[in-house]
């Protein structure tokens, strides 16, 4: 299952390249692609445990990007 998401203050693309590599990390997670100039991030995970894998992602993505707030 792939789902587009709106990011809200990303503030730059080194941390959206950070955000992208920690995240395809995650198990169950095919690909995931963050865009900074689009500030939107596109996930494609197992569908089955997709909410489970998101809340790993949010967590992740505050690790690395504090004030950075996935619009689900």
């Amino acid at each position: 299952m792939t789902k587009v998401f709106k990011l809200k203050d990303l503030d730059c693309a080194n941390c959206a390249a950070k955000m992208e590599r920690a995240v395809a990390k995650i198990e169950g997670v095919n690909s995931v692609s963050v865009s900074f100039m689009g500030q939107r991030m596109s996930i494609d995970a197992e569908e089955q445990r997709f909410e489970e894998i998101m809340d790993r992602v949010v967590k992740t993505c505050r690790r690395v990007e504090p004030d950075c707030v996935i619009i689900r």
